[in-house]
């Protein structure tokens, strides 16, 4: 059946190429793959083109672009199918786009959605379990991803980008991959370096508070990688440090992903972790001490964990990371689809008992199936000093609930709503 499933996948994709007269010949396309910072790395590929001059289009989890047209995605999936992506490619050459930057999905690699398209550059970001249960193992996933790299080959265009983050353990299966593309040429590409040119061209990120007087967006750890990603992208298109600082130092990061609401009297983040490693560094950069410089706030947690029918094991890896960084939990709803959303908060609590040091105490944890009360609750708790942070949906503008129906979700607008509703 898993055949029959893969050729009908297959012939969609050519068709939709042939349909939409294979509209990839004609524009620069990059797809950036990877299980974290894909949707960020194409922002800030997309702000460096922009202030370099050039006309983009953009297709990622968070929206949809053609040069000046934007909009949210409201598919629900990052790499959609059914001839969208040659849909999309065909408007972007049509508007005279020169770069068309995609995000590229495991999923959608195994369903062949990123054939039939004459790709110029790939990136890879990273590599962390996840979708294990749709793929059989991580092994299977980390196939999916290189796979795309391998795909580059069959490119008709000649010299081909390959962008990798040399800091992940995953790297040397991509670098080979890419090797393997006889008109291709690797850029590694690592953060250290990204501080290091940074510095040599006299701008100094050489601490998070200087990182934050240069922009906010470089706060966040992880964003050194994305940051180093578009700086190895400028320098293969030969675009000037002046531009790319241009960029770097006026790019505001995502809606949803480490996106602060207010920071004062008590700071409140919206992110979309989905992954145990992504809601650690997330619980690492937000602690009261590391906004605030000095000890004494908590650290009060929104959390959903992997949604209903997939990637299970997530959720007692992510209560364990709860309870390890969090003063008060408060586990909620995320898209628990046909699943008992009692049983999945239950499995996630689960996780606690394997916390190595637990700082939350049991009397400050709650389970609020209801997310709206459940931010609530974090707010109401929340005094200066303290930093609120709601995990699992981000940019996302729905929540996933029984019997293929959704729920119209905006965290950041429904976060802004009630912490309105407190003030006096």
């Amino acid at each position: 059946m898993s055949f029959i499933f893969s050729i009908y996948h297959w012939i969609l994709a050519w068709v939709g190429s042939i349909v939409c007269g294979h509209p990839s010949r004609g524009i620069f396309v990059i797809g950036v793959t990877g299980t974290k910072g894909k949707s960020t790395t194409l922002e800030f590929l997309n702000a460096i083109l922009e202030v370099a001059g050039k006309k983009t289009a953009l297709s990622s989890t968070v929206r949809q672009k053609i040069l000046n047209k934007t909009g949210r995605n409201m598919s629900g999936n990052s790499m959609p199918g059914r001839f969208f992506l040659q849909r999309f490619l065909k408007k972007a050459a049509k508007a005279g786009a020169d770069y068309a930057l995609l995000e590229v999905t495991s999923q959608g690699v195994v369903q062949h959605r990123h054939e039939f398209i004459d790709w110029d550059a790939a990136f890879f970001t990273n590599l962390a379990p996840e979708h294990i249960e749709s793929h059989g193992s991580f092994e299977n996933y980390r196939s999916a991803k290189t796979s795309f790299f391998n795909y580059l080959s069959k490119s008709k265009k000649k010299g081909k980008f390959f962008f990798v983050n040399k800091n992940d353990p995953s790297a040397d299966y991509f670098i080979k991959a890419a090797e393997k593309v006889s008109s291709g040429k690797v850029f590694p590409y690592s953060k250290e370096n990204f501080i290091k040119i940074c510095l040599k061209n006299g701008l100094d990120i050489s601490s998070r508070e200087k990182r934050a007087a240069v922009n906010s967006w470089l706060w966040s750890e992880f964003n050194l990688d994305n940051a180093a990603a578009g700086l190895a992208f400028a320098e293969s298109q030969n675009i000037s440090w002046p531009i790319f600082k241009e960029a770097l130092v006026g790019f505001k990061g995502l809606i949803g992903r480490m996106e602060f609401i207010q920071k004062e009297p008590f700071a409140v983040v919206v992110d979309g972790a989905h992954t145990p490693d992504s809601l650690e560094k997330a619980y690492q950069n937000t602690r009261p001490e590391i906004i605030f410089g000095k000890s004494g706030g908590r650290l009060i947690c929104v959390l959903g964990s992997a949604g209903g029918g997939r990637d299970k094991w997530k959720r007692p890896a992510m209560g364990k990371i709860a309870a390890e960084y969090c003063d008060v939990a408060i586990l909620t709803d995320e898209d628990p689809y046909n699943e008992n959303p009692n049983e999945i908060l239950d499995q996630v609590e689960n996780g606690f008992k394997d916390a190595k040091e637990r700082r939350v105490r049991p009397e400050n944890v709650f389970k609020i199936l209801d997310r709206r009360e459940a931010i609530k609750k974090a707010v109401s708790l929340a005094g200066p000093g303290d930093t609120v942070i709601a995990t699992g949906k981000g940019s996302e503008m729905s929540i996933h609930v029984a019997g293929g129906k959704t729920i119209p979700w905006d965290e950041k607008e429904i976060m802004k709503e009630i912490l309105e509703s407190f003030k006096v």
